[in-house]
């Protein structure tokens, strides 16, 4: 019992193995970042740092792409892909956008003020959506955040794959406060320009300015500056230092503009005046380009930042007046206190005139000093310019992609996985990594499946499930009550209900209707009948839409080997009509589903339309479930063919599409409704899908990551917007395994030869694999 599978890019095929990716270090192609920021039209600094970041990343990495995807404050046609600021449906657009160009990473530069909503709520509703691996920066990290605040940033963390912060204090605060893990955060210190060192006297003498010594402060002026002291301080500097100049550069803030206009640049004009200073002050009153800055701070001696904000993490001015060689004098905040340990510059205390005079005329008494620390500053922001920022990010975007689909390697099949989760009373629901977890106990859900397993595989020659056939038949059998089947059984064999769900009713007729339909060899097939039999009158009272497509697939089971069974054949059609109602009634122009919303087995219920119209007679029932099959398969199926199946993110939310977590109980849905389709039409598109959604478990999906193990062939439990969830339950594996029984099952009959979008034709031998214990 083998099979081939033989692709373009296979390195070895196997006629005993299956055919999975494998790495084989080909150069990667360009990656294409997506990053979220202000628009460059505002004049702010992180709109500047955005632009920056922008142009330093792509040009010190041949490989990776960095685009804007601007923040604006009306609808804008400024990039391809924009969000306006305060429309929440704005950014699930551009999420979905996004999605649909392929970005490989998600880039948002977060401040609490860039995105709309309470505390820029709004931009989770793009980091919900995004299927790319996001890499956030973290402009400002509070220590004590509101509660509204604090749940933002937690699940902006929550969602990350790697966490950016420039200062080592806001790292310690986000894995103490936020629940960021160690291994999710990166320290990349603000970028600056890299100009050749230049003395400032040397400069003002080109410039043609004429003070002795220049002080500077750059940026938006507001309050939070401290620049109030500096004007309190100015006496002092000037009568030791006659000459002296201090320049304040920078337009007001647009924000403070708005609400009060230049009252707080006329109170300090005024401040400076009634101090005797006001002819010591130059204001420049604009908001320079890159280039007429970087002029200004040759110009300068000494450069201030007194902020009084000591939990100031980053900021942009510090980091470009440490790499153009000035010596600083500044408060101890947080930014501050990292850049210029080792007596790269000079601290004062907040709100002091008196500090800040006195550190001012130290470095003016001896001009040896000042050279000294100017020298040391700019040998330091060496390690901060923007080639070396461009490096750096380039190193964590490509971490934060991750691996990359590969081409295909082979394997042996093996059930191993599914036995160490099987004991004497049944199948135990999940496993905590590869161990399975007694504290959940079992579920009948997972035993239904691991019954229709054995049955399928018993279809096609194997027994190797026969003894734990009988082991998830006798658990089926005890969750029966007569009026219904419970679901969950504790570990020590105590029900944990009364009755289970409708749609744990509905899976477990199914599975018996699957026993019934397998051979003999299982000796099963007069238990299921009379089980199936007793329980028919209780699942033709259940409604759930997922739980009639379930019910009809068992009845369709049983209808494959007793044609005449008119019980199942009348309950097929009035199913299939309750669906057809429901699609009716839930249709939109842009959501032709049947409910409001999408949650898991989804194409279970165009499966299982198709297949009744089949038995039925009836092209209007196919022709439903092919439409609605085409409608979910557009929303996981992006531009590429990768399969993105409808994460759990999703579940309970009307009429929205989130990607993560993404299991594998949707890629075997998603793959056995697929090979339907394609019975029905012989469309070669359906088992183009069919193969991407099996491709899904080995890497060509959102992370790169394979999902299965090829050494003991468990499988993981889902996709994460960090990758792989370690963890391995009946759940998965039994989707992994029943997905390969499917497509081999569904090969073996049709002998088709399809286009592969795993990258080549793909042929498939008519026997199943050949499955091991070991």
């Amino acid at each position: 019992m083998t099979e081939t599978y033989v692709t373009s890019q296979c390195l070895s095929a196997s006629s005993n193995n299956t055919v999975v990716p494998l790495d084989t270090g080909v150069e990667a192609a360009k990656l294409r970042v997506a990053l979220i920021g202000p628009s460059l039209s505002k004049q702010c600094g992180i709109a500047t740092f955005s632009k920056d970041v922008a142009q330093a990343t792509s040009g010190a990495n041949k490989n990776i792409e960095v685009e804007m995807v601007p923040v604006c404050d009306t609808a804008s046609d400024e990039a391809a892909i924009t969000i306006a600021r305060d429309d929440r449906e704005s950014y699930g657009a551009a999420a979905r956008a996004i999605n649909k160009a392929g970005y490989d990473v998600v880039w948002i530069q977060h401040e609490f003020g860039i995105f709309g909503g309470p505390d820029g709520e709004h931009i989770l509703e793009l980091a919900r959506q995004v299927a790319a691996p996001i890499f956030v920066t973290m402009h400002t990290v509070l220590e004590r955040p509101s509660p509204n605040q604090r749940a933002v940033v937690e699940e902006l963390v929550a969602r990350s794959s790697l966490i950016m912060v420039m200062s080592n204090r806001g790292r310690d605060i986000l894995a103490s406060h936020y629940g960021a893990s160690h291994d999710r955060l990166t320290l990349i210190e603000h970028g600056a320009p890299d100009r050749p060192y230049r003395e400032p006297a040397q400069a003002r003498a080109a410039a043609g300015l004429s003070a002795n010594t220049l002080l500077a402060t750059f940026g938006l002026l507001g309050q939070g500056k401290g620049l109030e002291h500096v004007i309190d301080a100015l006496p002092a500097i000037v009568e030791a230092h006659p000459g002296t100049r201090y320049r304040i550069i920078g337009a007001t803030h647009p924000n403070l503009v708005a609400h009060e206009g230049e009252a707080y640049r006329n109170a300090l004009k005024q401040r400076a005046e009634k101090n005797g200073v006001a002819d010591a002050i130059d204001w420049v009153d604009a908001f320079l380009d890159l280039e007429e800055l970087l002029d200004e701070l040759e110009y300068c001696d000494i450069y201030l930042t007194p902020y009084p904000n000591l939990e100031q993490a980053t900021s942009g001015t510090l980091a470009y007046a440490v790499a153009m060689g000035k010596a600083v004098v500044s408060t101890p905040y947080v930014h501050a206190r990292e850049l210029l340990a080792d007596n790269i510059g000079c601290f004062i205390e907040p709100e002091d005139a008196t500090s800040i005079a006195q550190a001012v005329n130290a470095l003016l008494d001896d001009n040896s000093t000042l050279e000294a620390v100017q020298h040391r500053a700019y040998r330091r922001g060496r390690a901060t310019v923007w080639p070396e920022f461009g490096k750096a990010a380039g190193r964590a975007i490509r971490k934060v992609k991750g691996a990359r689909p590969a081409p295909m390697r082979s394997f042996e099949l093996k059930l191993r996985p599914l036995l160490e989760m099987t004991d004497d009373v049944g199948l135990i629901q999940h496993g905590r990594f590869a161990v399975p977890d007694r504290s959940h106990g079992y579920s009948i859900d997972d035993n239904a499946r691991a019954l229709m397993l054995a049955a399928r595989l018993a279809s096609e020659g194997n027994v190797e499930l026969e003894r734990e056939a009988s082991i998830y038949a006798a658990f089926t059998q005890h969750a029966w009550t007569g009026e219904g089947f419970r679901n969950f059984m504790g570990f020590d064999r105590q029900w944990l209900e009364t009755v289970g769900s409708e749609d744990s009713q509905g899976r477990t007729f199914w599975a018996l209707g699957e026993t019934i339909a397998s051979p003999p060899v299982t000796g099963l097939g007069e238990w299921a009948t009379a089980l199936y039999d007793d329980a028919l009158p209780i699942v033709r009272k259940l409604e759930s839409p997922r739980t009639l497509a379930f019910v009809m697939l068992g009845c369709i089971a049983r209808l494959q080997v007793e044609p005449d069974h008119e019980a199942s054949r009348a309950l097929v059609a009035d199913n299939a009509d309750k669906l057809c109602r429901a699609l009716a009634a839930s249709r939109r122009p842009s959501w032709a589903w049947f409910e409001e919303l999408l949650a898991y087995d989804n194409t279970r219920l165009s499966e299982a339309l198709i297949k009744a119209g089949d038995i039925l007679d009836d092209r209007s029932m196919v022709d439903i479930g092919l439409e609605t099959l085409e409608w979910i398969a557009g929303l996981q199926i992006d531009d590429t063919g990768q399969f993105r199946p409808i994460g759990s993110d999703t579940f309970g939310k009307k009429r929205t599409v989130y990607p993560f977590d993404q299991q594998p109980l949707e890629a075997l849905a998603f793959i056995e409704a697929c090979t339907t389709a394609h019975r029905w039409t012989a469309d070669a598109v359906w088992m183009e899908r069919a193969h991407s959604a099996w491709a899904w478990f080995f890497g060509r999906n959102d992370r790169g990551v394979s999902l299965v193990d090829v050494e003991t062939m468990r499988c993981f439990d889902g996709l994460t917007p960090h990758g792989r969830n370690l963890n391995s339950g009946a759940e998965s594996i039994l989707a992994f395994l029943l997905s390969h029984v499917a497509l081999h099952a569904y090969e073996k009959t049709s002998q088709s030869t399809t286009r592969s979008a795993l990258g080549g034709p793909i042929e498939f031998t008519a026997d199943i694999p050949q499955t091991g214990t070991d």
